[in-house]
């Protein structure tokens, strides 16, 4: 039995959090697709990922904590 969206199979309320392969998860952060990959070989920034086999993805919730890890405020702005 082959089931088109496996999603379908997972209560509605369960929330779930999108993976993006590499180069959805590269222009969600305004980067290039080499970049991202770069990063990750050199564990340059500590930006989770998921690999099974050859396929990496990136979780929705990792990027957005990625990008705000990395804002830094104005000089006139209150510290966090």
């Amino acid at each position: 039995m082959v089931i088109a969206d496996p999603r379908a199979l997972l209560p509605a309320s369960l929330e779930v959090d999108p993976l993006l392969d590499e180069r959805q998860a590269a222009s969600f952060l305004g980067i290039s697709p080499g970049t991202l990959s770069v990063w990750r070989t050199t564990r340059r920034y500590p930006l989770p990922y998921i690999k099974v086999g050859r396929v990496v993805r990136y979780r929705v919730s990792d990027l957005r904590a990625f990008i705000e890890s990395r804002t830094v405020a104005g000089a006139n702005a209150p510290a966090l």
